[in-house]
């Protein structure tokens, strides 16, 4: 560790898609908590904005988190700035796309999944190779925390496409909890329902829509529902692992 950082924070984290919704609010939790916070998202100025408001706990890291070079950055820079490698990674970035398997915009297909699974995967390996490097159980916890999505376990027909790119990413989840589970990595599957969050627009639903689900289904939840659920997971002793957590809206019966 150089000499000029002192040990200041309890525990090290990456978090992807951290410049709004489920992301930023989990990066403003476990800041809260005493955390350090190596935030990654494509949107160079929120992170910016993100670091003068929470200060040095809080480091942004631009790029696409499908990109081998960004994820790189994100944990020497860790190193860098907080003096040791993160020993939690929450794996946020993704992107919805509204549609049925038979109606779905396909030529918006390859890009998420390119960023939900494909970068997701990059993400997990990264992740689990430096943490295996360095574990230190059971004196200390290493966490893999994944959003999927209430989609990802539950068919729906109108999002089957986008839920498909999340029954993969469950996939990818419970086969990286058995592989370095025993080694004393913790693995964790958050399932969100209905999130109000700039996701909705990225998934090309409409006003109309969104407010047919706030009449069915809400209160909706916001991110930092999602961002407790996370820190609840992490903060738990070493030898407890929280494999899975669905989150809902009270009153989302499905999916």
């Amino acid at each position: 560790m150089p000499k000029d950082l002192p040990v200041r924070y309890s525990r090290i984290a990456v978090v992807t898609g951290a410049s709004s919704g489920i992301g930023e609010a989990t990066a403003r939790k476990f800041v809260a908590e005493g955390y350090a916070v190596m935030g990654n998202a494509r949107n160079a100025d929120r992170l910016k904005a993100l670091e003068l408001e929470l200060g040095p706990a809080f480091r942004g890291v631009t790029g696409d988190a499908a990109d081998d070079t960004v994820l790189d950055d994100l944990f020497s820079s860790a190193i860098g700035q907080f003096g040791r490698s993160p020993d939690i990674v929450v794996a946020n970035a993704g992107r919805g796309l509204g549609g049925s398997v038979k109606d779905a915009d396909l030529s918006k297909f390859e890009e998420i999944l390119k960023l939900n699974v494909v970068g997701t995967l990059a993400l997990l390996q990264k992740a689990a190779r430096k943490m295996l490097e360095g574990l230190s159980y059971p004196k200390q916890a290493a966490d893999i925390v994944i959003i999927g999505s209430v989609v990802g376990r539950h068919v729906s027909p109108f999002s089957a496409v986008y839920g498909a790119t999340k029954f993969a990413v469950h996939a990818l989840a419970e086969g990286l909890r058995r592989e370095v589970g025993p080694k004393g990595i913790r693995v964790s599957l958050v399932e969100p329902g209905i999130v109000i969050s700039g996701f909705q627009e990225g998934a090309g639903y409409g006003e109309d829509l969104v407010r047919n689900f706030d009449d069915k289904f809400g209160p909706l939840l916001v991110g930092e529902d999602v961002a407790n659920a996370i820190q609840y997971i992490v903060a738990q002793p070493p030898h407890v692992h929280i494999s899975d957590i669905m989150v809902r809206p009270t009153r989302q019966d499905y999916p």
